[in-house]
C-alpha cells in the first residue's frame, strides 16, 4: 500500500484534506481537536483512484518540525499544501526544503481554501508556489486548486494524486525488511505494539526481528494494517505490529526494526551535504540535530571537503549507505541542510575520507553489489557480513574472498607483493626452514587463515605447504659449515650405539637438528633423544631376541643401554606400532625383519 504524506505551514488545511479524502481526522489527541492544530503525526487511508493508500499527516507549526520530519520518511507521495488565501509561509519553505533534501520527486500540489479567496489572490498564490518550487525536486508537480469545506477540486486532486501513484511503481523489495517505529504503546494483555511504514521486505507473523541501537531480539505476534489483521505485511504498507519479548521502554520513535543481521549501528558517519537554499553552508561550528527515518539525534559536523561532512553523534544511529538525512540546527530552529550517508564505518584523514566520498558517491545509485564494492574499496579488507549490512545487501566484486572476509582487489595486489616479500626475507634468515609458517605470515599482515588461503592461491611464485609458505624455487640448504657440524654429530652418534648421547650435547645449532629431523637424517624419539635411521632400523631387527612378552627391564638387558634410553625407545616403538603395552608388560605386532620394515603379526 503506497503512503501519501503531507507536507506544508500550519494551519493552511493539511488534516482538513486529509479528512476529506478519507473520511478519518487524523487528529488523534484531545488537545490537536481541541486547539485545531495538528502537534504530532496522524494517520488515515483510503482507496484513491483502483488502489488503497495510506495518509501520514504532519504537523505544520515550526515548534513541532521534529514530529514532521519522523513523518516524512518512507513516503511514495507527497501531498503539498499551500492556503491560496495566505501564500507562500515560512514552514512551507522548510516543508520544501525538507522534501528537495529527501529527493522526493512524486507529488502534488494543493493550492487550498479557494472558497476564501478571491479568484485573482488564487492566481497569485498559484504563480508564487509556482516560482517557489522552480528548480527544486517538487518543481513541476500538478497545482490542484481545492476546497475541502466546499469539494471544489476535490476530484481533481483525487486524480492528480492517482497519477502520482501510477508514476511511482510498485515498493522495492529486496528482502531486507525495515521499519522505522513512529509510534509505541502498550495494550493490556498483548503488550507492546509498535507502528511505522515498512520498506525494502516483508514481514510475518511469527518472524524473529531485531531492533536497532542494540541489538534487541523479539518476536512478531501480530501484524496489523490500517486496522485490519494480516499475516504479511508487504513494502509500502503501513504496519503495527505487536511484539513478544519487549518491555514498554524498550521502544521509542527513532527506533528501527529489521531482520536478524539485517542492520548496524554507528556514531560517525561520511555523507554528502547540500545546504538549503538561502543559507551559505553548513558550518563546523554550531549545534545541529540529524534527523533520519523517525528519530533525531544531536551530532557534530565537520567538513571534509566542499560537499562532504563527517558527522559525529552523541548516540550510535542504525543508519547504512544511500540513508538519507537532514540537518537542523537547534539554535537557529531551522533545517539547514542534508544529503545522504556514504559510510557509516568512515576511518582515516580528511584527505582520505574526502577521497573515499568520492568514490562511494559514483556507486549510490548503482545497486548494493557497487555499493558493497566501493566500501571495500576504501576500507580494503572487511567481513562480507558487514558489507551487506552497510550497502543493504551488497556483495562485493572486484575483490578476493576467503571464508567470511573479503579484500578488494587493488589492497590484495599490495598485500600479495609484500607476502612474497616476507616469504623471501623469512627464507634468507633461515635457509634451512622449508618456509616461513603460515600463522606468522597471517599475524604479520593481520589477515585471517582463509583470506590468506585465497592470496596465496593467486601467487605462481609461492608455494602453500599447509604449515608453511615457501618461494616456488626455494630449498633447504646446507652451509658448508652445517654440513661439518652434521658428520660430527653422525660420528658421535654411530660411536654411542643405542645408548646415544643427549640432543643437546651434538654440537648442532636448532636450526640445524630441526632441519636433519624434517629431512629423515634424524629421527626425534624423545625431546632430547634423537637417533640415525639405520640405528632404528637396527632397533626392530633386534627385537626379535625378545620374549613374545617382556618388561622394560628385559629390553634394557637385551639393547644393553640404561634406563633413560629404553623407556623413550619402548615408547616410540608403541607409537609407531612394533609393540604394545599392557601394564608392565609388552608384546610384539610386528615381525621384525632385516629392514626397517616390518608386516604386523596376526
Amino acid at each position: 500500500m503506497p503512503i501519501i504524506a503531507t507536507a506544508g505551514h500550519v494551519d493552511h488545511g493539511k488534516s482538513t484534506l486529509v479528512e476529506a479524502l478519507t473520511g478519518r481526522d487524523p487528529d488523534r489527541w484531545a488537545e490537536e481537536k481541541e486547539r485545531g492544530l495538528t502537534i504530532d503525526l496522524g494517520f488515515a487511508w483510503a482507496r484513491i483512484g483502483d488502489q488503497p493508500v495510506g495518509f501520514v499527516d504532519v504537523p505544520g507549526h515550526e515548534r513541532f518540525i521534529k514530529n514532521m520530519l519522523a513523518g516524512v520518511g518512507g513516503l511514495d507521495v507527497a501531498l503539498f499544501v499551500v492556503a491560496a488565501d495566505e501564500g507562500w509561509m515560512p514552514q512551507s519553505e522548510e516543508h520544501m526544503a525538507v522534501l528537495d533534501l529527501l529527493d522526493v520527486t512524486r507529488g502534488v500540489i494543493a493550492l487550498t481554501r479557494i472558497d476564501v479567496a478571491d479568484p485573482d489572490i488564487v492566481e497569485l498564490a498559484r504563480i508564487e508556489v509556482e516560482d517557489q518550487l522552480a528548480g527544486t525536486a517538487l518543481g513541476g508537480w500538478p497545482v490542484v486548486e481545492v476546497s475541502a469545506v466546499t469539494g471544489q477540486g476535490m476530484e481533481d486532486l483525487e486524480t492528480a494524486l492517482a497519477a502520482a501513484l501510477a508514476a511511482t511503481g510498485a515498493p522495492r523489495d529486496i528482502g531486507r525488511p525495515r521499519l522505522w517505529v513512529d509510534r509505541s504503546f502498550v495494550i493490556s494483555g498483548a503488550g507492546v505494539v509498535v507502528t511505522g511504514t515498512l520498506l525494502d521486505g516483508t514481514i510475518n507473523a511469527g518472524d524473529n526481528i531485531e531492533l536497532w541501537p542494540g541489538p534487541r531480539q523479539a518476536r512478531i505476534r501480530s501484524l496489523q494494517s490500517h486496522e485490519t489483521e494480516v499475516t504479511i505485511a508487504a513494502p509500502g504498507s503501513r504496519v503495527a505490529a505487536n511484539l513478544v519479548g519487549l518491555e514498554r521502554d524498550d521502544v521509542t520513535r527513532g527506533v528501527l526494526m529489521c531482520g536478524p543481521g539485517q542492520a548496524a549501528d554507528s556514531n560517525r558517519f561520511l555523507a554528502t551535504a547540500h545546504p538549503v537554499r538561502g543559507y551559505d553552508g553548513i558550518a563546523d561550528r554550531g549545534a545541529y540535530q540529524l534527523h533520519a527515518g523517525s528519530g533525531a539525534w544531536p551530532v557534530r559536523v565537520r567538513s571534509v571537503a566542499d560537499d562532504t561532512l563527517l558527522i559525529t553523534a552523541a548516540d550510535r544511529i542504525p543508519l547504512a549507505c544511500g540513508d538519507r538525512y537532514i540537518l537542523r540546527e537547534t539554535g537557529r530552529r531551522a533545517v539547514v541542510g542534508g544529503g545522504r550517508i556514504l559510510d557509516p564505518r568512515p576511518a582515516g584523514t580528511a584527505h582520505k575520507l574526502a577521497a573515499d566520498g568520492r568514490i562511494i558517491t559514483t556507486a549510490l545509485e548503482a545497486g548494493p553489489d557497487a555499493l558493497a564494492t566501493a566500501l571495500l574499496e576504501v576500507r580494503r579488507t572487511a567481513p562480507l557480513d558487514e558489507l551487506a549490512v552497510d550497502s543493504r545487501g551488497g556483495t562485493p566484486s572486484q575483490a578476493v574472498i576467503g571464508g567470511a572476509q573479503a579484500m578488494h582487489d587493488a589492497a590484495a595486489a599490495g598485500v600479495a607483493t609484500e607476502l612474497a616479500a616476507a616469504v623471501a626475507a623469512f627464507q634468507e634468515s633461515n635457509p634451512l626452514r622449508p618456509g616461513i609458517p603460515k600463522a606468522t605470515l597471517a599475524s604479520s599482515h593481520q589477515l585471517g587463515r582463509a583470506l590468506l588461503d585465497a592470496l596465496l592461491a593467486r601467487r605462481d611464485d609461492l608455494v602453500d605447504d599447509g604449515a608453511t609458505v615457501r618461494s616456488a624455487d626455494h630449498g633447504a640448504s646446507w652451509s658448508r659449515e652445517d654440513e661439518k657440524a652434521w658428520e660430527a654429530a653422525v660420528v658421535s652418534i654411530e660411536a654411542a650405539g643405542l645408548a646415544v648421547p643427549r640432543a643437546t650435547q651434538l654440537g648442532l645449532r636448532s636450526e640445524l637438528m630441526h632441519a636433519a629431523i624434517r629431512e629423515g637424517r634424524l629421527t626425534r624419539v624423545a625431546d632430547d633423544l634423537v637417533y640415525l635411521p639405520d640405528q632404528l632400523a637396527e632397533l626392530t631387527t633386534r627385537l626379535a631376541a625378545l620374549p613374545a612378552e617382556f618388561t622394560v627391564a628385559d629390553f634394557r638387558d637385551e639393547m644393553g643401554i640404561s634406563r633413560r634410553h629404553a623407556v623413550p625407545l619402548l615408547e616410540w616403538l608403541d607409537g609407531t606400532g612394533w609393540t604394545s603395552r599392557r601394564g608392565d608388560v609388552r608384546t610384539l605386532r610386528r615381525s621384525p625383519s632385516p629392514g626397517p620394515g616390518g608386516a604386523p603379526l596376526r
